[in-house]
């Protein structure tokens, strides 16, 4: 074959062509820079209105300006959040679409309880901004002056009392380390489940369930309907007139675990999109970290008592992952 002049130009000239194309398509994941370019989506796993919502959207709205394009919130509740959960790993690992909800207990559950087809190292964990603790309070007229005497109660007479819980929550699996620790079948109590904290309350302020255990920060609201028994944490809280749960479980000669933190609202996103595009997750990092120091940010969570911690994604990692261990350890419990 003869190459003319000509044609060793035409072919050069298409090499070439062919070399920046490919050169361009190779390159552009690394072209972090230009990212965000368009609108991010924030999946919650839990209906409008409720704790994880408002949590969303709070973050949304003052996070949105640091990353410099709009953000919408998109609810996918089910499963205990793990429709949500399933959601953002199926969708591109690019940094656009990102679970902003209730981390823990609830991911933890779906791995251990509903059989989801994740796990923890899946995620990438971003900050756990909006912590919670729980509260175990009974109805003001049950007569109950301490844990210990209802746990006994609850011991000697099967089947006469009652308690509310979030399906799934921290204070369902506390429940059952706390009955399992004081020597209490489970059976022996009628297990109420909710939706919602908000359902819990009214339960008991309604004299429908005779105690609950669900998120103290929420339940100022109804303290003088209900008697506070004990605090889910190491020192005692200003907000209610309680023991922590060990002071209260000591005359039972029995402890459990404290769960401080195992209600955890937050942010994650695939871990792929950590490993891929290190550049967008330095660039998410320190977006959510500057919303998190804006004095205006800072006074709408308080006056909507939000959360406002930064602890950053190793140490949101370490607490979900130390939740899981607890969580692990109770899993035959929470199955029965």
């Amino acid at each position: 074959m003869k190459i003319t002049r000509r044609t060793f130009g035409r072919t050069v000239a298409t090499l070439l062509v062919s070399a920046m194309a490919s050169g361009a398509v190779l390159s552009s994941p690394a072209h972090a820079d230009n990212w965000p370019n368009q609108p991010i989506s924030f999946v919650v796993g839990f209906g409008v209105g409720g704790g994880a919502d408002r949590f969303a959207r709070a973050v949304a709205q003052f996070v949105a300006p640091e990353l410099g394009v709009p953000v919408t919130v998109m609810n996918r509740p089910g499963a205990g959040g793990q429709l949500a959960a399933s959601y953002v790993l199926s969708r591109p690992a690019d940094g656009n679409t990102l679970l902003v909800s209730s981390l823990s207990p609830y991911l933890a559950n779906s791995i251990l309880h509903t059989n989801a087809n994740y796990s923890l190292d899946d995620f990438a964990f971003v900050n756990g901004q909006w912590p919670d603790w729980d509260l175990i309070a009974a109805r003001t007229d049950a007569g109950f002056s301490s844990l210990s005497e209802l746990l006994t109660s609850i011991k000697e007479n099967p089947g006469k009392h009652s308690a509310a819980v979030v399906q799934g929550s921290a204070g369902h699996l506390i429940l059952y380390m706390i009955l399992d620790a004081a020597g209490v079948p489970a059976e022996n109590l009628n297990i109420v489940t909710y939706d919602n904290g908000g359902q819990c309350r009214a339960a008991v302020a309604g004299g429908q369930v005779d105690f609950f255990i669900i998120g103290g920060l929420g339940s100022d609201g109804v303290v003088d309907q209900i008697k506070p028994l004990a605090v889910m944490l190491d020192k005692r809280s200003d907000l209610f007139d309680a023991p922590t749960v060990n002071e209260a479980l000591e005359p039972l000669g029995v402890t459990v675990p404290v769960v401080s933190r195992a209600t955890l609202r937050g942010m994650a996103a695939p871990a792929a999109f950590r490993t891929q595009y290190p550049e967008r997750w330095a660039k998410l990092v320190a977006a959510y970290e500057r919303a998190l120091k804006n004095p205006e940010f800072l006074a709408y969570l308080e006056r909507n008592q939000i959360g406002a911690d930064w602890i950053g994604p190793d140490e949101t990692e370490r607490q979900l992952k130390e939740f899981y261990t607890i969580a692990e350890r109770y899993k035959d419990l929470m199955g029965k």
